[in-house]
């Protein structure tokens, strides 16, 4: 007879899902960098299209609700009513089969109205292949809230590093040999998520097989809620959870067809083309993603203790575990958040060998996204703390004014054709700032141990000026010197270039003297006078 696991601490917790985000993150790294350097930014579109489908459709149906359960489940094992716990995983699993059962048949037999509606259609191949892992993914979800909320967080841990394991071996090298066999960008990266497919369902199997062998078979005499309760309470707690996090899905399907239809409306880009910039954001954002999901362990495993502790009425262990979560996602996000931001362009450029014009679009990107990145980790550990004390509603107000603004300020700025020929003319400019330096100045005092020395500084300027530039060309025949009797044509030409450019540039220095004599009235006619 199998017996349960020993409950886990929740920095023990924390350092076990940590660990294991750690593995998981570096096989991801094995697999995302080089699928970035296969793939190419249009690839890389295709493919993160079909992923924010994937994640809107998640999102939906487990987002909130395994939290629900590991809450749940976690006062039900603090209060040793194991029956309850049993009925909560029974009921649980039945409704996430439907749900995963339901979003996997939409998004297969649906996917080219899907991939069209992001105003990306070639990613529809793409979709379909990653629809079978919506259905397993709920399955999962259940089972790892259920295993999290009796404070075992190894199961999970062990799942994940095989989900990406399996996405590495199987995943890129079926989208490398796509591409080597001379198909299409949009067919690797289809190739490329059969990897994730195939990883959630053995994952799947695996938690399915752990839970089999680990049955807490102990008698218990305590009178579980029926099923109907039950859902209304996964419902109550989890739908909350579900519409703040699924604001956020929303919101990014909204703003990715938005971008994608204002590069290729606003700037008349092709739908290909149009592909190729979204892609080279999104490859930005893969530093900033993956530094951010190690945050996500510290709130997995933050929920089921604090609301444990919550459940007990011991606020100072609850405050305790709060504090110590804080201090890790400190230690974490602002030293990630800065040196991203300041090592962009060669971060960028060391992640993407095979693709260097990618890698150079990206790196102003990442300049921006490092500092994100640190208000991103405090936020996703913030919500998690606000729905620990039942706060659930408070963060969908949050994430839903954000992504209004992100949603508005992209349709204003992207693909607007007045700040893209401002932009475009900073190549083709005459007009140019230069650095001036100041010079040391001050006087020398006595040097008597009594004077006090002031230290002075030297000031750093900048200059304007505007560059001109005029160009002529002149051709003289070979044969004049033989015509002419040996005559050299070549002084008389030097004599009269020289002559012609003082002509021009009398006329330059004439015209520019005419404009800015001409400047009445305001600052421009006090500068004249």
């Amino acid at each position: 007879m199998a017996t349960p696991a020993k409950k886990q601490s929740f920095l023990g917790g924390a350092a076990i899902l940590t660990a294991a985000v750690v593995i998981v993150k570096l096989i991801g790294a094995a697999y995302k960098i080089p699928l970035s350097n296969i793939l190419g930014s249009a690839g890389q579109t295709y493919f993160d299209t079909a992923y924010q489908i994937y994640n809107f459709l998640l999102t939906f149906s487990t987002a909130g609700l395994p939290l629900a359960i590991s809450r749940m489940t976690s006062q039900a094992h603090a209060q040793g009513l194991e029956n309850e716990k049993r009925k909560i995983f029974r009921t649980s699993i039945w409704l996430f089969f439907g749900l995963g059962l339901v979003c996997s048949v939409l998004m297969f037999f649906r996917a080219d109205a899907l991939a069209r509606f992001l105003n990306n259609s070639l990613a529809s191949t793409a979709v379909q292949a990653l629809a079978p892992a919506v259905f397993c993914v709920c399955l999962l979800a259940c089972m790892r809230g259920y295993t999290q909320g009796q404070g075992n967080m190894t199961p999970t841990a062990i799942s994940q590093v095989l989900e990406a394991l399996l996405k590495l071996g199987i995943g890129l090298p079926l989208a490398w040999y796509v591409l080597h066999i001379g198909l299409t960008a949009e067919l690797s990266a289809a190739g490329a998520i059969v990897g994730v497919t195939a990883g959630t369902a053995i994952s799947m199997l695996f938690l399915f097989a752990y839970l089999a062998t680990h049955k807490n078979r102990k008698e218990s005499l305590d009178v579980p809620s029926t099923s109907g309760q039950i859902i209304k309470q996964i419902l109550l707690i989890g739908v909350p959870i579900t519409l703040s996090n699924s604001a956020m899905s929303i919101i990014n399907i909204i703003d990715t067809k938005i971008v994608m239809g204002r590069l290729q409306n606003g700037l008349g880009l092709a739908e290909e083309a149009a592909a190729v910039l979204n892609g080279q954001y999104r490859i930005a954002m893969n530093m900033p993603n993956m530094v951010a999901s190690f945050v996500y362990p510290v709130t997995m495993s933050l929920i089921p203790f604090a609301a444990a502790a919550l459940a007990r009425k011991d606020h100072t262990e609850a405050d305790r575990i709060i504090s110590s979560a804080f201090r890790l996602i400190a230690i974490l996000a602002l030293p990630a958040g800065i040196g991203l931001s300041v090592l962009s362009t060669p971060i960028e450029i060391l992640m993407l060998p095979m693709q260097p014009e990618d890698a150079l679009a990206a790196g102003p990107h990442l300049r921006i996204l490092g500092i994100a990145l640190i208000f991103i980790c405090l936020m996703i550990l913030t919500n998690a703390i606000l729905q620990t004390y039942g706060k659930e509603k408070l963060p969908i107000f949050t994430v839903i004014a954000g992504g209004v603004v992100k949603v508005v300020m992209n349709y204003i700025l992207v693909g607007n054709p007045d700040i893209r020929a401002v932009l475009g003319t900073q190549n083709g400019t005459g007009y140019a700032r230069i650095a001036m330096r100041g010079l040391l100045d001050g006087d020398a005092v006595n040097y008597d141990g009594k004077t006090d020395i002031t230290a002075t500084s030297t000031k750093t300027f900048e200059q304007g000026v505007v560059v001109i530039g005029r160009a002529k060309a002149w051709v003289e025949k070979d044969f004049s010197y033989d015509i002419t009797g040996g005559v050299d044509f070549m002084d008389n030409v030097a004599q009269q270039v020289a002559e012609y450019w003082q002509d021009v540039d009398q006329d330059t220095i004439l015209a520019i003297l005419k404009g800015v004599f001409s400047m009445t009235g305001g600052k421009s006619g006090e500068f004249v006078e």
